[in-house]
């Protein structure tokens, strides 16, 4: 009865405003929202009069962001609201700015992941069925091998996707590469998320799946130490501070966690045992994997302050170890078979180094807007 009478008033209040010259929407949920408005404006509030109540509002009615109101939402259990983070779930990336609401997403302990992770997580879902499908006597050109186990494959990378760029974010956003408050206060929004067992939802839809073992647990929680790491190390290069090889290597090695993850969730959802000669065999090959692309993508990194092997170990050595390693070791990396070789396979290609990233960011950032 009270849901009837309430919307008795609704109905009373909208037909009172267009008989009063407001004229109302042609959706039906934007008018019942301005005649539920205009029912707590009139609704008696202690000593409040109508003018306390539209200063209140026009006060507090800019400082309720988005990311608040869905915040509120969870809290009083309202699963009824949509903002926008709801809507830019399903966006591609159309620029390199991250929304926190549509990156991040799950709530409480279900996992969920945005069309724009997906995407990103593609050519690495195509680049581990090409490579490690052989090692499971899978045939990648068969379509029924492949959308079989596609679906948690996808989901699983496309979930690290989405923290792996929450993480790029924050160290952008810690450098002096565009350093503002609000910059500053996003990151310490997303750490906060990054820190508060970002795996959980994920682990626990696994583990919902029978999927999940101690060896799988492990490999995810590399995941966070490498994550930390670059932000440690990605932090002190912008400073100008100390950067530890120890570091570099632990994290270098770390960095394909995500391909140890599938890997073994691809043993997991065919039933098999885990073979560790294999998996032994993989890691090299992942580590040299790694270090051809931080090759091929040495200035994007320094450009936005991510984690790359070469700019880690420019930014140890002194100017004059650089000088020297750029002109004698490329030469000796040639002479033992770089490009001389011509290896069908290919080679190592090395980038010119950048021994003042400041000054690098700043000539690109010029240039764009020139």
């Amino acid at each position: 009865m009270e849901e009837l009478r309430k919307l008795e008033q609704v109905q009373k209040l909208i037909t009172s405003m267009e008989s009063h010259g407001i004229a109302m929407t042609s959706s039906s949920s934007s008018n019942q929202f301005i005649a539920n408005f205009v029912l707590l404006l009139v609704k008696p509030c202690g000593e409040l009069d109508f003018e306390d109540k539209f200063n209140l509002v026009s006060e507090y009615m800019p400082k309720f962001s988005e990311e608040f109101l869905g915040e509120a939402s969870l809290l009083l259990g309202d699963g009824g609201y949509r903002g926008k983070e709801m809507e830019t779930t399903l966006q591609p990336y159309g620029d390199n700015k991250l929304d926190f609401g549509s990156s991040m997403n799950y709530c409480g302990e279900m996992a969920m992941v945005g069309l724009d992770a997906m995407q990103r997580a593609n050519s690495t879902l195509e680049d581990f069925f090409r490579s490690y499908f052989m090692f499971h006597g899978m045939d990648v050109n068969n379509p029924q091998c492949v959308f079989k186990y596609f679906p948690i494959l996808s989901f699983t990378e496309s979930y690290i996707y989405q923290l792996d760029t929450l993480n790029e974010e924050i160290a952008l956003g810690g450098s002096t590469f565009g350093e503002s408050q609000e910059a500053n206060e996003r990151s310490t929004r997303i750490l906060s998320a990054i820190k508060s067992d970002p795996f959980q939802p994920l682990i626990n839809l696994h583990k919902s799946h029978g999927l999940l073992t101690e060896r799988l647990i492990h490999e995810l929680r590399s995941g966070e130490e490498y994550w930390a790491l670059e932000r440690h190390l990605c932090s002190a290069l912008a400073s100008k501070g100390k950067v530890s090889v120890e570091d570099v290597m632990r994290a270098i090695h770390l960095k394909s966690f995500d391909y140890r993850v599938l890997n073994l969730l691809l043993y997991q959802l065919r039933g098999e045992r885990v073979n560790d000669l294999h998996m032994e065999f993989l890691s090299i090959s992942e580590l040299l994997v790694e270090i051809a692309d931080d090759l091929f993508d040495y200035e994007d990194d320094v450009l936005e302050n991510n984690f790359n092997i070469l700019r880690m170990f420019v930014g140890y050595m002194e100017l004059q170890l650089q000088l020297r390693w750029q002109n004698l070791r490329c030469e000796e990396a040639t002479k033992e078979g770089g490009k001389v070789s011509a290896h069908p396979f290919g080679s190592w290609s090395m980038p010119p180094l950048i021994h003042d990233e400041d000054s690098f960011r700043a000539s690109v950032i010029s240039n764009i807007q020139t």
